[in-house]
């Protein structure tokens, strides 16, 4: 018994003087500066966000549009439906192509 626990504490203590002395010494980092993104940087996130979401919602409405035309089997009210859905999707796409315009007025406004 006497052994065994002096056994371990031998292999403890090697572990701890391998694992102090392997160790390097502690020194302060230099302090990290953290800044914000300018403004014309913040614009040209959103723009670019903007852009993805109404070029994809644009596109979804198409689909929509394009499946209920073929689904409509000539009946007038699936038809009005389908041109309204291709309506959206044509005022999608032109907010998605008069976005990058409409924030850089936005931006003159602000003053960035």
């Amino acid at each position: 018994m006497f052994r065994r626990n002096l056994y371990r504490f031998i292999t403890v203590t090697a572990v701890v003087a391998v694992a102090v002395a392997g160790s390097a010494p502690a020194h302060a980092a230099a302090p990290q500066i953290l800044a914000a993104y300018t403004l014309p940087v913040i614009i040209g996130n959103i723009t670019s966000w903007a852009v993805g979401l109404l070029v994809g919602v644009a596109t979804l409405f198409l689909t929509i549009g394009g499946l209920r035309r073929m689904a409509a089997g000539g009946d007038p009210t699936e038809i009005e439906k389908s041109n309204s859905a291709f309506k959206n999707a044509l005022i999608g796409y032109a907010l998605a192509i008069l976005a990058p315009i409409l924030l850089g007025i936005v931006q003159g406004w602000i003053g960035g």
